[in-house]
């Protein structure tokens, strides 16, 4: 397998007031090229930290992070948003779509700014809306769009770029069991095109599509849990039950 990601004793910490809060502590982490990693724990044991800091949306306190072959932790944040841009996808719980902005045009503008051409990004934008079973919604705001519809907006802006590494916070979240039952098959079909996928997660179903499971506790994993090839049919249940 080819490495994409690698974290060495990765550390965020904060200062509240007299307390130093570990939210991430020492973490060695090997992402493969093509893998689906769900990462899950109890809340506050820094998983959102650990995905925040893998897509440079927050700074390491101490350690490295690898993308692709070479260290990235170092970047400015604009190096970092170049980065984003072209090579990593960014689903969040809360959809962060633009409200004043056409479904379309909220994708549309990532193509933009990774520098795509007008006529180029506007077809992709628009195939992927078809693709994601919203296309006749391309002219709606988001606030007319159910929480299903959104967040199939927002995986449609995460691939505008065919970014190699898609990072999902929590993308199942604010959905109801249909929704969440759409989103997770999305995630999976675009994962057979051999996209990388990160996604933290509470939902078990949601964490056992993945091929491994990561565990975190207080900052630092616990247990990796090896799926059978992300069929929802784990080897170890382990890690799932404790978190």
């Amino acid at each position: 397998m080819v490495e994409l990601v690698r974290t060495t004793e990765l550390r965020r910490h904060f200062r509240l007031g007299d307390t130093v809060v570990r939210a991430v502590d020492g973490i060695d982490l090997r992402i493969d090229e093509g893998e689906f990693v769900s990462i899950m724990g109890p809340s506050g044991c820094g998983k959102s930290t650990l995905l925040y800091l893998l897509g440079g949306l927050d700074r390491p306190t101490d350690g490295e992070i690898h993308f692709g072959g070479g260290r990235v932790d170092r970047l400015s944040r604009g190096g970092w948003a170049k980065l984003r841009r072209r090579r990593i996808g960014f689903v969040f719980q809360t959809f962060n779509l633009i409200e004043n902005l056409s479904v379309a045009n909220n994708v549309q503008l990532q193509g933009v700014l990774g520098g795509g051409s007008r006529r180029e990004v506007r077809r992709r934008a628009l195939g992927l809306l078809d693709q994601l079973g919203v296309g006749d919604k391309a002219r709606s705001l988001p606030a007319l769009l159910s929480g299903g519809q959104r967040q199939r907006v927002a995986i449609a802006r995460a691939l505008m770029n065919d970014p190699p590494l898609l990072l999902a916070d929590e993308p199942t979240g604010n959905l109801d069991t249909a929704a969440t039952t759409d989103v997770l098959g999305l995630l999976k079909r675009f994962h057979a095109t051999g996209r990388t996928i990160v996604v933290v997660t509470h939902n078990p179903r949601v964490a056992t599509a993945a091929q491994r499971v990561v565990t975190l506790r207080d900052g630092q994993v616990v247990d990796e849990t090896r799926l059978s090839g992300g069929t929802g049919k784990p080897v170890t249940l382990e890690g799932l039950i404790q978190s």
